[in-house]
């Protein structure tokens, strides 16, 4: 994953100066001295392209159980991409008609951009390959892309609205998603409906597909399966403040600085840390 600046800005810890008490006695606990320390965020770097692949694969399979936990399934429905690191034109990919929660890391299959499965034994979902294999062509930037026919998510796209800046976590995707009309509603199994759905989603975190649901992209797996889950729960949130009045939104400038302070990839990436620990501790089978 790309760290900018910024992100490393962000991540350091305060000056290393001493803290003594008024009578210049040093203070401790446990032996410790109590001084400010050197901390940080710790971002993952890889020796080889095979420990990259593995981490891409174990963060895939987590990220599909953890989608199978917040009740994102729905039948065969819904699908995680990520690309390989050796072989970037193909991507890694859950297969058809598997259960999320039961996904090893093990059970991922490889597709090329031509929709054929080129490592592994299951077959791939067509509107998988037509949508991410669009997606993916279409932006290099994007490594790992996500869609679920999650609850709020569909019931939100009926709206053909963009979700507004009513939260602090809506506004990660404020001026940063889309709202797509093409194919709405159509099973996408054509490859030219692909890449007409893939030319409305240029850039961007997240793009809302009318009458389907959403979608996410991002850096890393981690980031791209965030960015679902809380555009999820943003929606929920609109719809259940839409029922209840008129929601106020948070003005520009403000909606604009929470964006800019909390949207970015790393940030999506650490965000989804706390899941990625719960899910590998609770079920580690997934690295089977």
């Amino acid at each position: 994953m790309a760290i900018t600046d910024h992100d490393l800005a962000n991540a350091a810890g305060p000056s290393n100066a001493g803290t003594a008490s008024t009578d210049g006695a040093t203070r401790m606990i446990d032996g410790v001295e109590l001084t400010p320390k050197e901390v940080g965020l710790s971002f993952p770097e890889f020796s080889s392209v095979d420990e990259e692949r593995h981490y891409r694969k174990t963060h895939l399979a987590g990220a599909l159980r953890t989608f199978g936990r917040f009740g994102f399934s729905e039948g065969v429905a819904g699908h995680i991409t990520v690309r390989d690191p050796e072989y970037p034109d193909m991507f890694w990919v859950n297969p058809f008609g598997m259960s999320f929660r039961h996904i090893k890391q093990s059970d991922l299959i490889l597709v090329d951009h031509d929709g054929n499965v080129v490592y592994g034994n299951k077959p791939v979902n067509r509107a998988a390959f037509v949508i991410h294999a669009a997606v993916h062509a279409a932006r290099p930037d994007v490594v790992a892309a996500a869609h679920a026919h999650s609850p709020y998510g569909k019931s939100f796209s009926s709206l053909g609205i963009p979700l507004a800046p009513l939260t602090q976590d809506a506004c990660v995707f404020y001026k940063d998603h889309h709202v797509i009309s093409e194919q709405g509603g159509a099973v996408v199994f054509d490859i030219e409906a692909g890449k007409e759905l893939a030319s409305k989603f240029p850039d961007g975190k997240a793009a809302i597909h009318q009458n389907h649901g959403l979608f996410t992209v991002g850096e890393t797996v981690d980031e791209a399966a965030f960015w679902f889950i809380s555009m999820e729960r943003s929606c929920q949130a609109q719809l259940m403040a839409m029922a209840a009045g008129t929601p106020i939104e948070i003005n520009d400038e403000y909606a604009t600085y929470t964006r800019e302070n909390t949207a970015y990839p790393a940030a999506g990436w650490f965000s989804f840390q706390p899941m990625w620990d719960e899910i590998s501790q609770s079920e580690p089978e997934l690295f089977d």
